[in-house]
């Protein structure tokens, strides 16, 4: 399983604008082809910033998501919004007993 954060910081009077983005394509998302589990959190200090996570059964199937039209009318979409580029990065959960994935 890949784990995916991205961090977005949203010109403030935008936010509202971002929240409506995400409800439109949530389920969408979700639907996609190895995607597990999506999530939006809000930053308890900031509140325009915001970070989606994500869980995708790999790579290879975030990547396609990532190809897809839909992604290709949301990214933008939101990314126009923007008040600081976004920070993504993906981790792999492991067990901290064992040390592996």
């Amino acid at each position: 399983m890949l784990i995916r954060i991205v961090r977005m910081t949203f010109q403030p009077e935008r936010t509202a604008e971002f929240l409506q983005i995400f409800r439109d394509s949530e389920a969408l998302i979700r639907q996609q082809p190895g995607c597990r589990h999506v999530q939006l959190w809000q930053d308890a200090d900031a509140p325009h910033v915001y970070c989606t996570y994500s869980h995708w059964d790999s790579a290879e199937a975030l990547n396609a998501y990532r190809r897809s039209e839909l992604f290709g009318r949301v990214w933008p979409a939101t990314k126009a919004l923007f008040a600081a580029p976004a920070q993504a990065f993906s981790v792999h959960p492991v067990d901290a007993a064992s040390g592996l994935l």
